[in-house]
């Protein structure tokens, strides 16, 4: 949801009854909706069924709404750019850049946090505001990346079925058309997500940097898909990996209050 910068963007049921009619998405996900209600803020006014109801299928083929919920602490590596640690539950959020010489150690709900760079602690109200709102905006942006498909039905996203087509491989998906309506840093992004017509997960990305742009600013595959804790999680982006990709059950509280923490 952000701009391009090292690849880096800021910001079913099966129906067994005789002489059953072939089911489609809507008919599939008939009782998997119960399951995964939409966020306060669904822009369901402005979405499609046959949207919602992939939507849910991709749900289901994570693991699951019960899954997903119950997920508590997720860490990854971003390309090589920095380490992030989440615990899902209270939003508390590690991320360790070696690179750039940085710790943001923070809650991305109440903005509370600090941050080392360079071997100092900032303690300058200004310049601690600034990193802990550059903090958020990563976190934004790099799980994004990594759990996407689980947000589907997010607050502020519309969500429309846009047609058939074929992935850079030549898998054949259903498009979704993903909108978003005064959320995140930059509203006016799009994407295209493609998914697989047999198993329902996501195998490709298109992005836009506008949503009225006709052309993306860029593909990736999602492949490499994983199964992590309850939940399956995809590594690869084509040129690029998202690595170290873990769930956990618990943390030690020193991961998102000790600059000096290590695993």
């Amino acid at each position: 949801m952000y701009k391009l910068s090292f690849f880096i963007v800021l910001f079913a049921l099966a129906f067994t009854a005789c002489n059953a009619p072939e089911s489609t998405p809507e008919t599939k996900s008939a009782a998997v909706t119960e399951e995964n209600p939409p966020a306060d803020g669904f822009d369901a006014a402005n979405s499609d069924e046959k949207a919602i109801a992939l939507a849910d299928l991709v749900m289901k083929a994570m693991g699951g709404r019960p899954a997903w919920d119950s997920t508590r602490f997720i860490e990854w590596d971003f390309f090589g750019a920095r380490k992030l640690y989440w615990d899902k539950q209270t939003g508390r959020v590690r991320i360790h850049s070696e690179k750039d010489d940085y710790t943001v150690l923070m809650n991305i709900n109440d903005m509370k946090g600090k941050v080392r760079k360079g071997g100092e602690e900032f303690s300058h109200p200004d310049s601690l505001s600034k990193y802990l709102q550059m903090g958020k905006e990563v976190w934004i942006n790099d799980s994004y990346w990594l759990v996407m498909p689980f947000k589907l039905k997010d607050s502020g996203v519309r969500l429309t079925y846009a047609r058939e087509d074929t992935t850079q491989t030549g898998q054949k998906a259903d498009v979704l058309d993903l909108q978003f309506k005064n959320v995140g840093v930059t509203p006016n992004n799009r994407y295209e997500v493609y998914v697989d017509q047999e198993d329902h997960l996501v195998t490709q990305w298109n992005f836009f940097t506008n949503a009225t742009d006709s052309m993306p600013r860029f593909s990736t595959p999602w492949d490499g898909y994983k199964q992590h804790g309850k939940i399956m999680l995809s590594s690869g982006r084509g040129n690029y990996q998202l690595s170290e990709i873990a769930v956990r059950e618990s943390m030690a509280d020193a991961a998102f209050e000790s600059f000096d923490w290590t695993e």
